[in-house]
Order: C-alpha cells, then structure tokens, then sequence
C-alpha cells in the first residue's frame, strides 16, 4: 500500500514527529508513506531520511504527484487547499482528514468546504480535539487515534549512553528545566519568562533550556525581552538541536534531577509531553485538555493551575526538590506511555483503519497484495 499525507507545513513539531514515527512503523508493514508539503518550516531533516518528501505549492506540479504515483489512501492534515487539487486529479481512492489545529478560529477553513469531496474519516490525537471538531461538523465520523512514539528511540538512555559532548551541555549543580517548541503567542513564552524571573530571585541552582524557535515568528520579540530583562545567565537557548539528538537532550534533564516545562494555552495533543515522559522525564504543565489527558498529575507529572506562574513554579520545585518523588515520577512516566503511546499502539490502530478503508491490503502480517 501507499499513502500520501498532504500538510501545509513542514514544521519541526508535534505533527511532523508523530508522522515520522508512523512512517518507519508503517514500513514495516507493507506500507509506504509519502508526505507534500507547500512551505518548509525547518523540519525537512525529520522527515527526509524515513520517506519521500515533495515540497512544492505549484498547483499542476500537485496534481501531477497525484495521478502519477497511484495512491491506496490520501491523508490531508489541515490544509483546505487540498481537496481542490485532488478534485483536479479526479482522484478516487480514499481521503481521510487529520484534523490537528486546536483553535477553532484556525482550523474552520479546513473543515468546512471539502469541494465536493466525501472524506471517509477525521482522525484527532485526542477526546479534547474530537469535542472541538465535533463543533464544526457532525457529517463525518471522527475517531481519536492518538499520536505515538518510537520506543527504541526515545528512551531512557543509560548514563554510559549520552552524549555530553553535543550541545546543550550540562552546567554543573545545575538542575536543567526544558522547554521545547516554537516561539509563539499558543506555546506562551512570555508566561516562560515570568517564571524564569521568579526562579531567578529565589535561586541559583536551575538553567532553563529553550529548545527550538530558530524558525519562529516571534523568535526576535523574544530575543528581545530574553536579553532585555538579563536572563541570559539562566536561560540557554538552542533554536535548532538535531532530532535524533533529542533522547540525549532528555537524558540530559533526567540526569541533572530535571523536568521539562509546558505553558502552552492550547494543544491538540503534545508530542513533547510522550517524548519526555518515555525517557523518564517529569513534566510541569497546565491542568487542561489534552494535556491532562497525557500527564497524569500526580504520578507521571505535575500540572499547575490554568496559567498561573506562581503554582507553575510551585510544582517544579516539587519535582526537583524532592529526588524521591522525581524517580517515581520518572519510573511511572515510562510505564504510561509503553502501555498507552507507543508506536506500536497506536500506528496498529491506524494500520487497521486503511486496512479496512482500502481492500488491497491482507492482514495477514503487514503483507501486502495489489493486483
């Protein structure tokens, strides 16, 4: 089987990391995976060395891809614009829609002129986003498949395994805060930088890492305050670390006695939040869906009250202030997402989804058979 995966934007992020994830799991079982994208963001190096990638916004160039390459299933992660373009390739295979945007304002466009096209499926990442879309149409079903990590990559690397040499580095007797994302208004930065503030009165002994943001469009705003308000001494920014860097960066905060850090205001799902809990990395971030539908408050994390920069620092100091409480957490975080987030979880369910909606495919070990 092959599929196409049509997505405005290559990002480095949650969405672009789940398909990576999928892709090499899908190729072990006899499907192959293929993603367009219009505009690059940074994140080609995530996706180029695991499936074919076009990168184009010409429309006859699109439509060519389409007809030339015989697709079992067309996956369109919201971009409005794609419906017209398979509609001018007279496509007639299944179309399945990925709804990830989690602000209504942003993601109607994609969801509500299809051009005369029926979608089979609106799969979310989480019960948080199938309420939201559920808002915008009741016309197509929508199932919750969640977003998966790979297992034998993200892992809780042994102390003999990390490379300390590969920026960041660690500063001594200093316990490492991550916060990992874009530099935007959702992700919240400046609630980052309130809570750097306070830390930064109280005590000497937390570095933050802000990992990301090089593509960002408030990258220079922030740069701004970060410099302004002389917090350059706690917090270490690095807008691009290597991907198949990241499970050494994790193992790095779980070493020091670390967490990572979430004030975002809204999500769909969080790929960081799975990619830190399976290398044994509490988290600290705010009590709403979906967030608290991933980090179990109290055992695999700490959440903090909506957008409260005095509760925030209140539970990170209960993760790294208590070392007990940090290896539990830490041991509990990898069990919940082995059991509930794996690749191998999830990537099944959706396996058995194109299964269904495409009758070439055998279920019989992942085999396929297309006359």
């Amino acid at each position: 089987m092959k599929v196409l995966v049509i997505w405005r934007l290559l990002t480095v992020g949650g969405v672009n990391a789940g398909w990576r994830n999928r892709a090499i799991y899908f190729k072990k079982h006899g499907i192959d995976t293929e993603f367009l994208y219009t505009t690059d963001h940074g994140g080609l190096h995530i996706m180029e060395d695991v499936a074919k990638v076009y990168l184009t916004k010409d429309k006859q160039e699109i439509i060519k891809i389409i007809n030339d390459n015989a697709y079992d299933a067309i996956i369109v992660v919201d971009t409005g614009a794609a419906y017209k373009w398979i509609k001018k390739a007279k496509y007639k295979g299944p179309i399945l829609i990925e709804a990830r945007t989690p602000e209504l304002i942003k993601l109607q466009p994609h969801l509500k002129n299809f051009k005369g096209i029926l979608p089979e499926l609106i799969i979310v990442p989480s019960q948080y986003q199938k309420r939201l879309v559920s808002i915008l149409t009741d016309a197509i079903p929508i199932q919750v498949i969640n977003n998966g990590v790979d297992t034998s990559f993200f892992r809780a690397l042994p102390a003999e395994e990390i490379d300390l040499t590969s920026a960041p580095t660690l500063t001594k007797g200093k316990k490492i805060i991550g916060w990992i994302g874009r530099l935007d208004k959702r992700k919240n930065w400046p609630m980052l930088v309130e809570i750097t503030k306070q830390i930064k009165n109280e005590r000497n002994d937390i570095e933050f890492w802000i990992i990301g943001g090089a593509q960002s469009i408030q990258r220079e705003e922030f740069a701004t305050v970060w410099k302004g308000e002389d917090l350059t001494d706690i917090i270490k920014w690095f807008p691009v670390i290597p991907y198949q860097q990241m499970p050494h960066v994790y193992a790095k905060i779980r070493q020091s006695g670390g967490c990572t850090l979430a004030t975002t205001k809204a999500e769909s799902f969080g790929n960081t939040f799975i990619e830190s809990m399976i290398c044994g990395v509490p988290v600290v971030a705010s009590n709403i869906m979906p967030i608290n539908e991933i980090v179990v408050n109290g055992e695999t994390g700490l959440l903090f009250r909506g957008q409260n920069v005095e509760d925030a620092v209140k539970q990170i100091y209960n993760i790294i202030d208590h070392p007990e409480i940090h290896q539990q957490m830490s041991q509990a975080a990898i069990q919940k997402v082995e059991e509930k987030f794996a690749i191998q979880v999830v990537a099944d369910q959706y396996i058995d989804l194109l299964q269904k909606m495409v009758p070439t495919v055998i279920a019989d070990q992942g085999e396929v058979n297309i006359p």
